[in-house]
């Protein structure tokens, strides 16, 4: 993908004395008094503010916050919690800007943060003015916030399309980078772990992917509607049956190309959807009309962590039991641990999987986890990203310029 990108503009001197406008992604999550109980994304923030800073450039920050009304601004939506943290990870004061669209005073060598962009009439529908009005504020627009590249709004879509230069932040060029690597031109095998309680929300991807990777793993609820796609029993388990058939051309898809789904051989089974619940190991097919699977068994973990081992590229979204549950949480650590030990390039994104990442302690030995959920899931879709596609227009017509 050819884009432009903020650290070479950097490196150029182009930056130096330009007003750069950053779209972040900042959405943390706040706990009822708003104070921040997790700040990841702040921080993964701070390279691409500090990289303009260091330029020389005159540093506006935004993002959104939760789900505001567009035109009503509450107490609750403000991004006062996510400055005062800035302020700390830089070292400096970052000020907080309110009513900032027709306007904002800031010099060089200062960063200020912008009031959550979605309370602006026309940011979600991506209204041309208010995009218009964006770009006039800057020199040089940088999407950094990958987390919101498939929404074509205003400070994500439009404040490129018109801004005098529009290039991406190292976040989001490290997730391009990251996800190219793993879908665009991966070592073979290409391995998928696809997971979740439905097979409807990611149909969509499980057919997409169907026709690129070499292991098509399935996990929680999805992999019970392949068993029972199988023709294996299920119990009580959570499954789509009205989604048997669509499974069935998955797996149909990928035998032609000499690939598989692999179905489980054996599970873990509860009476109950509880932590407590007294977790007993079974046979695939034995199943009882009472039990419910809430994880793969250890002979189905270790045959396809032994799969893994052999990945050149793999690709992980979900994981495949309920593993919030110690006694249910085998399967998806056994994953986890051989992806971490794989010498395989992997690419992890979705709040569940990151949340295993996490518990299992391998996050520095998977190869790029995403911070996105629904840009990565619809970039495992196939589609193409709407600030992806702009920040490439922008990219060509400047080529074709030169």
């Amino acid at each position: 993908m050819q884009i432009l990108r903020f650290s070479d503009l950097c490196a150029n001197g182009q930056v130096a004395g330009k007003r750069v406008f950053i779209r972040a992604d900042l959405n943390v999550p706040l706990d009822a008094d708003g104070h921040i109980t997790e700040d990841t994304r702040i921080r993964a923030s701070v390279p691409c503010i500090q990289m303009a800073l260091a330029a020389g450039a005159a540093v506006m920050v935004t993002s959104h916050l939760g789900r505001p009304e567009e035109g009503r601004f509450k107490p609750e939506d403000s991004l006062a919690p996510v400055a005062q943290r800035l302020s700390e990870l830089l070292g400096r004061s970052v000020p907080l800007r309110a009513g900032w669209v027709d306007g904002v005073a800031v010099q060089p060598g200062e960063v200020v943060l912008l009031e959550n962009c979605r309370v602006n009439p026309g940011e979600k529908k991506n209204d041309p003015a208010l995009a218009r009005a964006i770009a006039a504020l800057c020199d040089i627009y940088v999407n950094d916030a990958f987390g919101t590249a498939h929404r074509a709004e205003a400070t994500t879509y439009g404040a490129a399309q018109y801004a005098p230069v529009a290039c991406a932040g190292p976040l989001l060029a490290a997730e391009i980078d990251a996800l190219g690597k793993a879908l665009a031109q991966p070592q073979r095998p290409l391995a998928a772990i696809v997971a979740g309680s439905k097979v409807s929300t990611k149909l969509t991807i499980l057919q997409s992917l169907a026709g690129k990777v070499d292991q098509l793993i399935v996990g929680g609820g999805i992999a019970n509607t392949f068993m029972l796609a199988a023709g294996l029993p299920i119990g009580k388990s959570l499954a789509e049956p009205g989604l048997v058939d669509a499974a069935r051309s998955v797996m149909q898809a990928m035998k032609e190309r000499g690939a598989e789904v692999p179905i489980p051989t054996d599970v873990v089974t509860a009476k109950a959807f509880s932590a407590d619940a007294p977790a007993t190991t079974k046979r695939a097919d034995a199943v009882e009309e009472d039990d419910l699977i809430l994880d793969i068994g250890p002979e189905t973990a270790a045959r396809l962590a032994r799969q893994l081992a052999q990945a050149g590229t793999i690709v992980w979204n979900g994981p495949v039991g309920v593993f919030e549950f110690p006694a249910f949480g085998n399967g998806t650590r056994v994953l986890a641990e051989a992806i971490a030990d794989s010498p395989a390039f992997s690419i992890a994104g979705g709040g569940d999987t990151l949340a295993a990442i996490a518990k299992y302690g391998i996050e520095d030995r998977v190869g790029y986890i995403s911070t996105g959920g629904g840009a990565f899931l619809e970039v495992l879709e196939g589609r193409t990203l709407p600030a992806f596609e702009i920040l490439e227009k922008r990219a060509a017509g400047n080529a074709a310029a030169q």
